[in-house]
């Protein structure tokens, strides 16, 4: 599992006082960056792998402005080309947002998908968590 930890900013509230809902992929996408080193170790785009096929959040709780949050990243399936990305927003001790990112090992040159293999697929699966029962 990978944590990332930051401080809201005034500008990620709305009128009714709490983290916009917009924020929230935002800050998952951002908390994804150590989990895409693992793909592209300085992270240029020249050299990108990855392809997003969705994402979905669900809003669990409020989570405020003035309070750290922390992203929990982890990986709930590791497929042959294919990956699921869980990330939990935490405020407080409290679960606000947990989201869902689908994304494809993928070769934009041949505009096809990649196997996940060797030393690739042993790092990801550090990172997986054990199936829901």
């Amino acid at each position: 599992m990978f944590t990332h930890k930051f401080s809201p900013s005034f500008t990620d509230t709305d009128a009714l006082g709490h983290i916009n809902n917009t924020r929230l992929p935002v800050w998952f996408e951002r908390a994804r960056n150590d989990l895409f080193r693992l793909f592209t170790p300085d992270l240029d785009p020249k050299k990108w792998c990855l392809i997003l096929a969705s994402i979905k959040v669900d809003f669990l709780g409020e989570l405020f402005y003035g309070e750290d949050i922390e992203i929990k990243t982890y990986l709930g399936r590791l497929g042959n080309s294919s990956f699921v990305v869980v990330q939990e927003a935490w405020q407080n001790g409290k679960m606000g947002s947990r989201g869902e990112a689908t994304l494809v090992h993928y070769n934009f040159a041949d505009k096809k998908s990649m196997p996940i293999e060797g030393e690739l697929r042993e790092a990801l699966t550090a990172h997986l968590i054990p199936a829901e029962s």
